[in-house]
């Protein structure tokens, strides 16, 4: 199974929102579901950046490493050079 680290962006809160899964597909139309949290206030998050773990604690060591930036200039140049 393959877990994936996620950046979402919207554009109505102009702010990032990352985590992991193992599913992104439903996870991104769980985040665009009007329902309590950080998320659920809008339903516009896009999916601007993945990177994809064999491991789920490889995966959630890079969530938590990309969150604990607290930077959106550093979030971005990780977007930018995604390629």
């Amino acid at each position: 199974m393959e877990y994936i680290v996620y950046i979402l962006f919207s554009n109505l809160k102009n702010r990032y929102y990352i985590g992991f899964t193992s599913n992104l597909e439903e996870r991104v139309i769980r985040h665009n579901q009007k329902s309590k949290g950080f998320t659920g206030s809008v339903n516009d998050w896009e999916v601007v950046y993945t990177e994809g773990f064999l491991v789920k604690d490889e995966a959630h060591q890079r969530e938590l490493q990309i969150k604990s930036w607290k930077s959106r200039v550093k979030i971005k140049e990780l977007i930018a050079n995604k390629d």
